[in-house]
């Protein structure tokens, strides 16, 4: 599943790809697969946190100015969503870029483990995030947007974010971006067509394999 992720963010093709990781076999993995791996600490509580630590390890002179994260648990996610989440970054105050889609199925509508992005066009064809909850919101005719985390950072951005407290909305709704937009970072959404299958159980591995092998 790994490789899978490493694969389709290569396919990206928006700059070098390393896996940041805690455990030995999914570092072997990557190598086997000609992949580029670097072990991190246990002990992170957020992927924030330990692409921080894997950029200052990968790229101690800070040569790139951008760090984007895609989690390991998305085989199925296009290159072309990847390639969204950095695109709001052409925007000089943005701080950090991310993706959504809008939310098809009613049954989604109120389930708090569909993160909601509650945004305003930005006028550059991508919107600007005013608050993420996993409330039903906003309320009112129009639709509703889910959030998929997968985060471009300007590195200082980065340096900024962890280098924080977690917020106190953040801890309210468990949400780590909550904490940027109380700092008063500006983070920008691109819309993306569907969300990608994410994988948290092995029947949801099975329905992921299921549907490689049909790609």
């Amino acid at each position: 599943m790994i490789v899978r992720v490493l694969e389709q963010a290569r396919n990206a093709d928006i700059g070098e790809v390393a896996v940041a990781c805690d455990d030995k076999d999914i570092f072997e993995a990557v190598q086997d697969h000609g992949g580029r791996a670097v072990m991190t600490r246990v002990d992170h509580a957020s992927g924030s946190d330990r692409i921080f630590e894997a950029a200052g390890l990968l790229d101690p002179d800070g040569d790139h100015d951008v760090v984007l994260n895609v989690q390991g648990d998305v085989p199925l996610i296009a290159p072309e969503a990847i390639r969204a989440a950095f695109a709001p970054l052409a925007i000089g105050e943005v701080s950090i870029g991310t993706i959504m889609t809008e939310i098809t199925n009613p049954a989604f509508r109120d389930d708090p483990n569909f993160v909601k992005a509650v945004t305003t066009p930005n006028g550059s064809g991508h919107h600007r995030a005013l608050y993420f909850t996993r409330a039903t919101a906003p309320s009112g005719d129009g639709p509703l947007y889910q959030h998929i985390g997968i985060y471009a950072y300007r590195r200082e951005a980065l340096a900024r974010f962890v280098a924080m407290p977690p917020s106190p909305l953040e801890t309210r709704e468990k949400l780590e971006q909550l904490r940027a937009l109380e700092a008063g970072m500006r983070i920008d959404a691109s819309i993306i067509d569907s969300a990608p299958m994410d994988v948290n159980t092995p029947e949801d591995l099975e329905r992921a394999r299921a549907a490689y092998q049909t790609t």
